[in-house]
């Protein structure tokens, strides 16, 4: 609000100021490092038998059946399981086949 004091004759300004910040003042920003692996993380679903599971991580990722039937297992018992880690797009590639065999799957940044 802009007015005159009848007093003094002075204009007072509620106008705020433009401040400029310096790059040391700057809120940080946290970029993800690109030499921190990204992973492909398959989810529990209600529809998937776990010999369908067990077997696309064979058939897929080349695991053994046992390295296989223990990510199936994390899948159904803990909710989730880490099949596969490397950079973004290979994790992006895994994590549309996984949705290609019709599996719950997501990529993310390994912390």
């Amino acid at each position: 609000m802009t007015g005159h004091r009848p007093d003094d004759g002075v204009v007072v300004s509620s106008v705020p100021l433009e401040i400029e910040r310096t790059e040391s003042e700057e809120a940080p920003v946290e970029v993800p490092s690109p030499d921190v692996p990204w992973v492909t993380v398959v989810h529990n679903d209600p529809v998937n038998l776990m010999s369908y599971v067990t077997y696309v991580f064979q058939a897929y990722f080349g695991y053994p059946r046992d390295k296989a039937r223990r990510l199936m297992l994390d899948v159904h018992h803990k909710g989730r399981a880490i099949v596969s880690s490397g950079s973004r797009e290979e994790m992006e590639r895994d994590v549309q086949a996984m949705h290609g065999y019709g599996l719950w799957a997501t990529l993310q940044q390994d912390r």
